[in-house]
């Protein structure tokens, strides 16, 4: 990994990573631990979903999500192979399974602390790419890739930060929820690109119009998992990053919302 820099010494306008580092640098005493959850889409050579009917469809969702056997999953060896291939780089890979629309995959990044995260889940990303190339198959990250009643693809991102994990933490999580309503608009800005075919209120999914938090709520944008609810500290997951959205500006504007930005940094005004 390496960031890229312009002739003058600056950082590029979509070096996000530059930004990020200054922010969980100047909150290191936090010690954020973030987990990515990256889905996306195995489609054949035509750009059609892996596995489908040749300009049809496959018999409804249900059957599909971490689902075993012909027919249920497709392409398997390919997602194996990436996980192991990240294995072998060092990555911090911490899981994979099929999702609810056939051919539709996740992989988990994670726990990573500060920008460990975004560094981690880059060099994934280019090794599923590259994995896939060997399978004569393409990738796409793309948020909705087929419309209608299928579901979306999303970057859902766990976040834990030295006081959410506490005896008591649950104050901490619940204080950065209300944090993370009061910049909404400015989340979703960077927050990749075409979520709004993704984020409908329907299909796991909540309304991109409108900012929610709770326990074990798959439909809303902040999921408090019931464990941790139980528990009393622990983390929280946002369920509002598309499946394309770059995890420096994700991890980068939490931490800025979260604990406050720096005189020259902004991630809600940075270049898309």
């Amino acid at each position: 990994m390496t960031e890229t820099w312009d002739s003058d010494g600056t950082p590029n306008k979509y070096n996000y990573r530059h930004e990020a580092v200054r922010l969980m640098e100047a909150n290191a005493k936090h010690e954020p631990w973030f987990g990515l959850e990256q889905e996306y889409t195995i489609l054949g050579p035509d750009g059609w979903p892996y596995g489908w009917p040749k300009g049809g469809y496959p018999a409804p969702q249900g059957p599909y999500y971490c689902g075993v056997g012909t027919g249920k999953v497709f392409c398997r060896d390919i997602v194996e192979a990436h996980y192991k291939a990240c294995l072998y780089a060092g990555i911090q890979i911490s899981g994979i399974n099929a999702e609810v629309m056939p051919s539709q995959w996740e992989f988990q990044v994670g726990p990573c602390e500060g920008i460990q995260l975004g560094d981690h889940l880059w060099v994934a990303r280019y090794l599923l790419y590259r994995v896939s190339e060997e399978f004569g198959a393409k990738i796409t990250i793309e948020p909705k890739p087929i419309k209608g009643d299928w579901n979306g693809t999303g970057l859902h991102t766990n976040v834990s930060t030295a006081e959410m994990r506490k005896d008591g933490g649950m104050k901490a999580i619940e204080d950065a929820c209300k944090k993370l309503g009061e910049r909404h608009k400015e989340h979703i800005d960077v927050y990749g690109e075409g979520n709004a075919d993704r984020m409908t209120g329907e299909h796991e999914t909540a309304s991109m119009d409108k900012y929610s938090y709770a326990v074990a709520d798959r439909g809303a944008s902040i999921r408090i998992p019931r464990q941790c609810a139980k528990e009393g500290k622990g983390y929280f997951e946002d369920r509002r990053p598309a499946s394309n959205a770059c995890p420096y500006r994700i991890t980068g504007i939490m931490m800025e919302t979260m604990f406050g930005g720096m005189d020259d940094t902004d991630f809600s005004k940075a270049e898309s």
